[in-house]
């Protein structure tokens, strides 16, 4: 991967930002882990504004919460609650993930990315819940883990892709975020479920008087 971002332009790196953006939707951990440890170990140069992620201390906070997400992610009803949990930090992070691949001196593009990002991040974080949701609503939690896996093996692809064939991950991103949007709405009323249930969750039973 470093020769191909040695020669990153603004379209390669825009794609970069996109790419982290999408699948902090998915991932925020694996993202942050997977892109910083490529870094340390030098399998690839990551642009001034991520070298950050290479830090061993959020190397190792990364990857623990990576850790508990990975199973999280896999047990039916607990991976609802974590995404609807995750969702306040997930597309903030998105949108700082994709503006850092810019610098902190970036001005317009950083900007540009930034939105990029979170509007990315909040399209995959949307669908990702409610999809779950709706395989949720079976009873046998294989299909949760499959889907789970999936989601895992799309972070991976998702930033190799961007690096090596930003042309190609642009078109394939531009149909996947309006396969999401069309699935997020079909799949709403399992999302309001979510919702109801994480309300339960969080207020406890009601006490009668």
């Amino acid at each position: 991967m470093t020769d191909a971002l040695a020669s990153l332009g603004t379209p390669e790196l825009l794609a970069l930002a996109g790419a982290l953006g999408w699948a902090s939707g998915f991932r925020l951990y694996a993202v942050v882990f997977l892109v910083g440890a490529a870094g340390a170990l030098g399998w690839m140069e990551l642009p001034a504004g991520l070298q950050v992620l290479q830090h061993p201390a959020l190397l190792g906070a990364s990857g623990f919460m990576l850790f508990i997400e990975f199973f999280a992610d896999k047990i039916p009803v607990v991976d609802s609650l974590w995404d609807m949990v995750n969702s306040v930090v997930r597309i903030p992070a998105g949108a700082a993930l994709a503006a850092s691949v810019f610098g902190v001196d970036g001005g317009a593009m950083a900007l540009t990315a930034a939105l990029l990002g979170g509007s990315l991040a909040a399209t995959s974080q949307a669908a990702k819940t409610t999809t779950r949701a709706a395989i949720n609503a079976s009873p046998e939690p294989f299909s949760n883990i499959a889907m789970s896996l999936v989601e895992d093996g799309l972070v991976v692809g998702a930033v190799w892709l961007a690096t090596n064939h930003p042309v190609a991950f642009g078109v394939l991103l531009l149909i996947a975020v309006v396969l999401m949007w069309i699935a997020t709405w079909m799949l709403f009323k399992f999302l309001r479920a979510v919702f109801r249930r994480a309300q339960g969750f969080f207020s406890g039973p009601v006490k009668e008087t």
